[in-house]
């Protein structure tokens, strides 16, 4: 008998191997493809960005309406769904509104009050931007919407329009993909850098500039990694809507549109500053998974 109960044993054992074996191939297949699906969503940006701003003047679209940029992110999303398409859906959870399965669905939504404190946020970086700009050189420059060379209601619908176009791939992909390796804050200062690496003319004005530059798009990505947290629906519409916000302010309100290092620096500071408040939140709150992180990181990946 106990001959045949270690024979036993050991044939159980055998049988666990392979299953071993291949319960580590799966964990090293997921940590090599979060790697290789964000190499070629990054690269894809790039290039699909360049192409679509080389065809700009072809299409006849002013570039202070929409930039044609703008859809590097989108068509890289779609060049990662092509070359994975079985874990595209999982990235891309939340991305639009959801119907709700009852109470047990609330916790994966953004609370009224967070939604409207991202989007005050938004606010809040014009405000700083407005006033950093009154103490440095004691003016303002405001632009009225009769100056413009187009309607409002179509320069605003454009804006969301790219704005969306860009988040689809920052916020709603890129986002999701890193936050199954790493915490809230540090991927979503790694999305930002790319974010801001991404601008290669901004990047192009010195180093100063460059600096203030990345300075604000690292903040708004932690601000909005840190506020879309756990959310599982209508990403990319909060998302969209604070990019534009904060756009339609550098054009209205501010003057970081212009080549100036002093008025990119005061955008950069003020992105910061904004985004100090979100942080402390976080910190403060109880460490809990992230929904996206964990219907994403079971299985192969």
């Amino acid at each position: 008998m106990p001959d045949h109960k270690q024979g036993q044993k050991q044939k159980q054992k055998q049988k666990q191997k392979p299953e071993q074996e291949h319960e580590q191939g799966q964990r090293r297949a997921q940590r090599s493809g979060w790697a290789a699906q964000t190499g070629v969503f990054l690269a894809v940006a790039l290039v699909a960005a360049g192409l679509c701003g080389a065809l700009q003047p072809a299409t006849g679209i002013p570039p202070e309406v929409l930039q044609l940029t703008q859809f590097g992110p989108v068509l890289a999303v779609a060049a990662v769904a092509l070359l994975w398409p079985g874990r595209i859906r999982d990235r891309l959870v939340g991305t639009l509104p959801a119907r709700s399965n009852g109470p047990a669905d609330h916790e994966a939504r953004l609370p009224s009050g967070n939604r409207a404190a991202l989007l005050l946020t938004a606010a809040l970086i014009t405000a700083l931007s407005a006033g950093g700009a009154l103490l440095t050189s004691g003016s303002l420059p405001v632009t009225s919407p009769r100056a413009l060379a187009h309607p409002l209601t179509l320069l605003v619908t454009a804006q969301l329009v790219g704005a969306c176009a860009e988040e689809i791939g920052w916020r709603c992909y890129l986002q999701p993909l890193l936050r199954t390796r790493f915490g809230p804050v540090t991927a979503s200062v790694l999305v930002g850098t790319a974010w801001g690496l991404w601008h290669v003319p901004a990047l192009t004005q010195g180093p100063a500039y460059a600096a203030g530059f990345l300075t604000a798009t690292v903040a708004m990505s932690v601000i909005l990694g840190l506020a879309l947290e756990r959310v599982r629906s209508n990403r990319l519409l909060l998302a969209g809507g604070f990019h534009t916000l904060v756009n339609l302010g550098m054009l209205f309100v501010t003057d970081e549109t212009s080549p100036a290092t002093a008025p990119m620096a005061v955008f950069g500071a003020a992105c910061l500053v904004a985004a100090l408040p979100w942080i402390t939140s976080a910190r403060r709150a109880a460490a809990t998974p992230d929904r996206i992180t964990a219907a994403t990181a079971n299985g192969t990946r």
